[in-house]
């Protein structure tokens, strides 16, 4: 499905705010490296997509009316077998059911559980004045307690996306801090302008949320992530 036609679907369902599964195929779409996410609608669906992915795994629940999937019990994570991904996956669906008795619920999505690295945060907000802003900084609950975050008006240049990795209070992390592995600083520059380049080109786009995005010493890539698009 191309991005276009997932915008579609979702405005055709009468929704602004799209599934993990379907932001992440519009990331990947534009070369922004994404987990690899299924949908499994059913306990049996969840086991099979485990099985075939390869252990150790991770489900959460897939609804576009649940943002915060954590504070509705649906994250788990570390699922080393089918028993462990069965039990997952119906105390999911019993607390986001319970949290959210209105939600529409469409199942899980499964992925493969992907190293830690460094974690950070990428995204776009629309500023009222300046029009969509692309932010990067620490992420996962870093971004909630620190706050540490750059922000540039799109679009962006090289020197744009390197000054924004360069001026986060927190770059020692990405340098490699206590023996730990540096980030590819170079690659998270490089997915920034990619994420300026595709939100240049897509007006219809109100928010992007990247977060976490696991920074390696070769690579990064985008554990979870919301797409928000602009009402019609």
């Amino acid at each position: 499905m191309s991005i276009q036609e997932i915008i579609d679907k979702a405005h055709g369902e009468q929704r602004v705010v799209l599934t993990e599964i379907e932001a992440k195929q519009i990331l990947s779409a534009v070369g922004i490296p994404c987990t690899e996410t299924f949908l499994a609608a059913t306990r049996d669906d969840a086991v099979a997509r485990a099985e075939a992915i390869g252990f150790p795994v991770v489900l959460k629940i897939c609804s576009h009316q649940i943002t915060h999937k954590s504070d509705a019990g649906g994250v788990k994570v570390s699922l080393k077998s089918r028993d462990e991904v069965a039990a997952a996956y119906d105390a999911i669906m019993a607390a986001a059911g319970e949290k959210f008795p209105q939600a529409r619920l469409d199942g899980v999505s499964v992925q493969r559980m992907a190293g830690h690295g460094v974690e950070i945060i990428m995204g776009m907000i629309k500023d009222p004045n300046f029009g969509p802003v692309l932010m990067f900084g620490l992420g996962g609950v870093l971004v909630e307690v620190l706050k540490d975050v750059a922000f540039r008006i799109v679009p962006l240049e090289a020197a744009d996306a390197a000054a924004m990795t360069s001026e986060i209070q927190g770059k020692k992390l990405l340098e490699g801090y206590r023996g730990q592995d540096p980030a590819d600083i170079p690659f998270l520059q490089e997915m920034l302008l990619k994420l300026s380049a595709f939100v240049e080109k897509t007006p219809g786009i109100e928010e992007i949320d990247m977060n976490p995005v696991f920074a390696y010493k070769e690579g990064a890539v985008v554990v979870d992530a919301r797409i928000i698009l602009s009402s019609r």
